[in-house]
């Protein structure tokens, strides 16, 4: 079998088998294996929509510094290679590997689902986290406003949140976020684990380079919105020697 060559423009060479599925195929011969890799097909990506019927989900991890997140879209176009998220797309009977970083699901109608989950009586405001499994401004927000709908929303409500991006597209909302960061209700955390642009491309594919996430962070700084950096993952080897410059 020939080496694996990752398509252009995406994180992975290939969809390793779905660890949930009853069933598996296999091609019989390695040629076929080739082929269904250099498809042109694994290149192209695709958006499904679903109607959810919960906004926030609600966790107990004691790792974490909140207990619940929104999250607009089912996979990420960013295609990072590192992504601890990719799992979950086996859940819909897709693969972690091409399949999460091209067969996107955006979930329609969610800012009026949060809405009516804020005005229930029982409910009892926390800070709340966007962006925890996958990138609420990667390429298709651009087109969707799915995260802008959720901003609004949160910020009619008064409601504390977090928004956590690799993506300057985040600029674009800062009419709605700064207003609430200088009340104290809401902030930024960047995600930049390397300032090396080729780094970046190879590890980041789709993502914002290194160069604009930092004029992001001068911007949002500038309107008065906290920004931090999360400089991860460091990998010993490739980048954890840039950890000082991140900083």
């Amino acid at each position: 079998m020939k080496p694996e060559q990752t398509p252009r423009g995406r994180g992975v060479a290939r969809d390793p088998p779905n660890r949930f599925a009853a069933t598996r195929t296999a091609a019989l011969e390695d040629e076929e294996v080739w082929w269904a890799i250099e498809d042109d097909a694994s290149t192209t990506t695709t958006l499904r929509w679903e109607t959810p019927r919960s906004a926030i989900a609600f966790n107990q991890s004691p790792d974490l510094p909140f207990d619940r997140s929104l999250n607009p879209y089912r996979g990420c176009e960013h295609g990072c290679a590192y992504c601890f998220a990719r799992p979950t797309h086996e859940y819909l009977d897709l693969s972690a590997g091409l399949d999460f970083e091209t067969i996107l699901i955006a979930k329609r109608g969610l800012d009026a689902v949060l809405r009516a989950e804020l005005a229930r009586p029982a409910y009892r405001p926390a800070p709340i986290a966007l962006g925890t499994a996958t990138d609420v401004y990667q390429p298709v927000e651009r087109a969707l406003g799915l995260t802008r709908a959720l901003i609004a929303v949160l910020a009619d409500a008064r409601h504390p949140f977090m928004v956590t991006t690799k993506s300057a597209a985040v600029r674009r909302d800062v009419d709605l976020i700064a207003p609430e960061a200088q009340a104290g209700r809401a902030g930024v955390l960047m995600s930049l684990c390397t300032l090396d642009r080729d780094l970046a491309r190879r590890l980041e594919p789709r993502a914002t380079t290194p160069a604009r996430r930092l004029d992001a962070v001068t911007a949002l700084t500038a309107a008065g919105v906290p920004v931090g950096v999360l400089a991860s993952p460091m990998i010993p080897g490739l980048n954890d020697h840039e950890m000082e410059a991140i900083l």
